[in-house]
């Protein structure tokens, strides 16, 4: 089919490549282009069958991906990278090197290197694939995969419940909307006293294009929901707190919000910010999923909204899904000022797309443009 994503599969497990194999074949827009054992013949097998998308586990014999990274990098070889291996869950540290290695994403195995039950992680393992095999693919100026209705309505995985990947599907069979008409804002933007962020797929290297370029002197709290699974963002918050000009930490409950600070959520939390008399602080739940997440952007916009009113600034990134879409119109209603990030340059124009055709961006920006756009709007006078 024209567009299609075509993956490479390296895992020294002849299972585990035949099980992978099996969930890109079953989705729609994805096809294997090749299987590799290790990383000696992933690199020999790269400009023969030039994928769009590589799939990487890290404990191989020969050349594992540590090394496999760094030799692509060292070859000058652009083609995005996702980790799929069960060092993620025994190793934040090494998951995190891999992503400074030039990795985009990661996903952990859920059992082990040789997991039978691959299935439970398939649509966290294809959205990724998808997203970033058909932003390489546009970048390369290839043709992208876009479904039938047929194929939108009723997905090839076995289990096609409303997740974000059988929501991707449904829109991307869709014409783009124009906006909805923009909520009525209850008072005046005032000054900007916190910045909310929501992302998701696409979101580690997003996150340090535009945490690196933040001016120095932005006086303004920022909380961020990045979706990531529990034990890792301590580390991603490490790795952002080297390059970023202002302290970046993991949340924990009882954080003080204040400027300089960098807040992100903690995987399987929900943060929500509380404002008290003597400043504000973070508040960690384990209160259900919203929009299918926790921690959920909704969760943060909504208690941003509360608490900040007009005075809030809430940022809407790369993403699979509608995470964070429906409550940033909450931030926009109560008089604070949106930004979303276009089309152009998302991973994945999910969650911008939805908050856009809602209504509730105000502006959108691209990427490389975002980090100016945050502080010029945040260090405006009202």
């Amino acid at each position: 089919m024209a567009g299609e994503v075509s993956v490479l599969i390296v895992d020294d497990s002849a299972l585990m490549r035949n099980l992978i194999g099996r969930m890109i074949e079953e989705t729609p827009g994805l096809v294997v282009a090749e299987k590799a054992m290790n990383g000696n013949f992933a690199l020999q097998k790269i400009p023969r069958v030039n994928p769009d998308v590589i799939v990487l586990d890290l404990e191989m014999p020969e050349m594992n991906g540590i090394e496999f990274l760094r030799e692509r990098k060292k070859q000058g070889i652009d083609i995005p990278v996702v980790i799929l291996s069960s060092i993620a869950s025994k190793g934040a540290q090494i998951t995190m090197e891999a992503l400074n290695l030039g990795a985009s994403d990661f996903v952990q195995k859920p059992s082990g290197s040789i997991s039978e039950d691959i299935h439970v992680v398939k649509d966290q393992v294809v959205s990724k694939l998808l997203g970033y095999g058909s932003a390489y693919r546009r970048s390369k100026g290839k043709n992208v995969f876009k479904p039938s209705p047929l194929e939108a309505q009723a997905p090839k995985a076995p289990s096609a419940k409303a997740s974000d990947i059988t929501f991707h599907f449904t829109m991307a069979s869709a014409e783009p909307k124009a906006p909805a008409e923009p909520p009525r804002q209850i008072r005046k933007p005032g000054k900007t006293e916190i910045i909310a962020i929501g992302i998701s797929t696409g979101g580690p290297d997003a996150l340090r294009t535009v945490l690196s370029q933040l001016d120095a002197d932005l006086n303004v709290p920022i909380v961020i929901v990045q979706h990531m699974p529990v034990g890792f963002t301590h580390e991603f918050a490490k790795s952002l707190d080297r390059i970023c000009p202002f302290e970046v930490k993991e949340a924990e409950d009882g954080d003080s919000i204040k400027p300089g600070r960098i807040l992100i959520a903690q995987g399987n939390k929900h943060l929500e910010v509380e404002k008290k008399s003597l400043g504000a602080i973070a508040r960690l739940s384990d209160t259900p999923m919203v929009s299918g997440h926790r921690p959920s952007a909704d969760v943060l916009f909504a208690s941003v909204a509360v608490n900040y009113t007009n005075n809030a600034l809430g940022v809407i990134m790369t993403g699979m899904g509608r995470d964070g879409a429906l409550h940033l119109g909450t931030i926009y209603k109560e008089g604070g000022m949106t930004l979303g990030q276009d089309e152009k340059s998302a991973v994945v124009y999910g969650m911008p797309r939805v908050a856009y055709e809602l209504g509730h961006v105000m502006e959108q920006v691209p990427l490389q443009k975002m980090a100016r756009r945050i502080c010029d709007v945040a260090k405006a006078p009202r």
